[in-house]
């Protein structure tokens, strides 16, 4: 009965959404989008678009997501916005970090990124226009993607930080005390096995399409790179996410070490406690600010 009620709630609310994407204008960029798409599939095999196409949608994503923070640096107004302004980055780390990065990413990711093709096989996903989801549909899909992926990295991620194991995996992730955006994905190769696990897991789960695979690598990356800035920006558009954990959270995370554990919500670590520490400082800071600002008044 209840399962038969849960069903009858997200038919209600597929409709209504659909009911409401009727009435909106239509989409100048899709045509566009539509005929690249389709240019695609013309001139490239399945086994070329999944594997060097989802490589190249992970390499230019990732790097261009991390263009604003890398330029934050070098920008005197932005830096009242950076989380921990006693500790600037370096080239130094920055060069330590890019190098890193293209071994995990042509070494590890790429061969676990070969196996896409056969992945879409097996299951018969498909990569035609027509049967392209709608853009809502994509939208709740990479939304119930990043719950399985937060619940994931936070009981693996706590893991990691096991007196036992730490110094040998998660301590490479940790080098950076205040991180920035490029840092997102510096760690130990079998870290990066480890946590990103969780990224597949939404996908086995929901992929109706390529195109997921593509939408997702995007949010995911947007939302990691986010975290690790270094800056909590105002206006930030991923702040209007519920339960948003956002950059102050994990940014203290790496000042920290405890707490803070999971990846993109707040919940879990709200529900096992791991966040008091988080909770105290950010009271503490609170009182210094009052008090900073009745000694300027």
């Amino acid at each position: 009965m209840a399962m038969n009620d849960s069903v009858n709630i997200l038919n209600s609310a597929y409709l209504a959404v659909e009911y409401i994407d009727s009435f909106l204008p239509d989409n100048p960029l899709q045509q566009p989008f539509k005929n690249a798409w389709n240019y695609m599939l013309d001139n490239y095999t399945k086994f070329q678009i999944a594997t060097w196409g989802s490589l190249i949608v992970h390499e230019v994503s990732y790097f261009l997501l991390c263009v604003p923070g890398f330029i934050f640096q070098f920008i005197p107004y932005m830096q009242k916005y950076k989380i921990q302004q006693d500790k600037p980055e370096t080239w130094e780390k920055q060069w330590k970090c890019f190098k890193t990065l293209l071994f995990n990413h042509f070494f590890i990711q790429l061969p676990l990124i070969c196996g896409t093709y056969y992945f879409t096989e097996y299951f018969n996903i498909p990569y035609g226009w027509e049967e392209m989801p709608r853009w809502y549909v994509l939208v709740a899909q990479c939304f119930g993607c990043a719950v399985i992926e937060d619940a994931w990295h936070y009981f693996l991620h706590r893991l990691l930080h096991h007196k036992r194991i730490y110094k040998y995996i998660h301590k490479v992730h940790h080098e950076f005390v205040s991180p920035f955006g490029m840092q997102a994905e510096y760690a130990h190769p079998l870290e990066t096995l480890i946590l990103g696990t969780g990224f597949f897991i939404g996908i086995v789960v929901f992929c109706n399409h390529v195109v997921l695979l593509w939408a997702w690598v995007i949010c995911r990356l947007m939302e990691t790179i986010d975290v690790h800035s270094g800056y909590d920006v105002p206006l930030n558009p991923l702040h209007l996410v519920p339960f948003y954990a956002g950059a102050r959270f994990h940014d203290f995370h790496h000042m920290n070490f405890i707490g803070n554990y999971a990846s993109t919500f707040t919940w879990w670590d709200r529900l096992f406690g791991t966040d008091s520490q988080f909770i105290a400082y950010q009271e503490k800071e609170k009182k210094k600010q009052c008090i900073t600002n009745k000694k300027a008044n």
